[in-house]
């Protein structure tokens, strides 16, 4: 089944860019482009696309404010596609809350076009088949539950480390999660698949809602109790050790899975130098990123958990690691706090 495709961007060169990079790929066809929301929703109509790709800053009238009228009248997968500035995070996490299925940045100096046309349509494909009533649903977490979080007191347990990855549908489940969490719990290394640029503002965000520090990674940040390191868009981040004390490696490299940073690579990481000592999380994604790193953490003696298929905006991810047998437990996104909780 061939999956059609929308290109809304007031840029000529990144209607014609996009579509010529899709064109190279089997099973994708770009159907039409528009310069503006107005001709996309005549396009849209006329054309009736499986994906849409939408710029945020247009002319007669923004991506934002057409996303919202879209996702009200006819929803569908919609992936905005931006130049991210750190300014425009704020943004984007409003396109996610409207019901975007996924943000990517335009390719830029540190951002090539192969390494964007790679994982836009590997992106399409996902969204392509998603249910997107779960795109704007809201969180389930009471303010009762996050207060609970925040003055829950647990024993501090220092050689234990908690790695959690995620992708479609990501930063909505990693805020339920972390928001339940007390300031207590041991080190949390995340990778969410996101653009760079975007994940310090996510970070920053998650710090504000928090009871734990949620902060974007940098190389040779201390993995210690209390702490989330999230990994930065467009790095790879891996857990180090030197003696008893953790630390982590964020450094550059080749795509793993169309991703990049990669679960799998921390997740492999984690086996290594925590095993036994440590705890698995896969949640929502495409793609099987991290399925087989969980399995090896599950190898390595630590305990393994995936989110379920009804709580999950893709089941992708979870779904490749509980195939090929890497899972204890699934759970739905709202137990999955009080699984590691127990655990630990």
């Amino acid at each position: 089944m061939t999956i059609k495709v929308l290109i809304i961007d007031d840029s000529a060169m990144v209607r014609k860019i996009f579509t010529q990079e899709l064109a190279k790929e089997p099973g994708i066809e770009v159907v039409g482009s528009a310069p503006d929301p107005f001709i996309g929703r005549d396009k849209i109509i006329e054309l009736e696309p499986d994906v849409i790709i939408l710029d945020i800053e247009m002319p007669r009238m923004d991506g934002l404010t057409f996303l919202e009228k879209l996702m009200k009248a006819k929803p569908m997968p919609v992936i905005i596609v931006s130049s991210l500035a750190q300014k425009g995070c704020d943004v984007a996490f409003r396109a996610l809350e409207l019901g975007a299925a996924e943000v990517m940045c335009k390719p830029g100096a540190s951002y090539s076009v192969g390494d964007m046309s790679e994982q836009l349509i590997e992106k399409i494909k996902s969204v392509a088949r998603l249910n997107v009533s779960k795109l704007t649903l809201k969180s389930d977490i009471s303010v009762q539950a996050v207060q609970r979080a925040r003055t829950h007191s647990l024993i501090r347990t220092t050689n234990k480390i908690i790695a959690i990855g995620a992708s479609t549908g990501g930063t909505e489940a990693l805020k339920n999660v972390l928001i339940s969490l007390p300031a207590t719990m041991p080190p949390i290394l995340i990778v969410q698949h996101m653009p760079q640029y975007f994940t310090k503002s996510f970070a920053d965000r998650l710090n504000d809602l928090c009871a734990l520090e949620v902060k974007e990674a940098v190389n040779g940040d201390t993995a210690s109790p209390g702490k989330v390191l999230l990994a930065p868009g467009n790095r790879h981040m891996t857990l180090k050790r030197s003696g008893a004390n953790y630390y982590v490696e964020v450094r550059d490299g080749p795509l793993v899975h169309h991703q990049r940073p990669a679960v799998e690579l921390l997740f492999q990481s984690v086996a290594k130098y925590a095993g036994r000592n440590s705890i698995g999380v896969l949640l929502t994604g495409m793609g099987k990123d991290g399925a087989q790193g969980l399995l090896e953490m599950k190898d390595a003696g630590a305990y393994t958990i995936a989110q379920d298929e009804a709580s999950c905006v893709v089941f992708g991810m979870p779904k490749e690691a509980i195939m090929m047998g890497a899972v204890m437990k699934v759970e739905s996104l709202s137990r999955i706090p009080f699984s590691l909780m127990d655990l630990v």
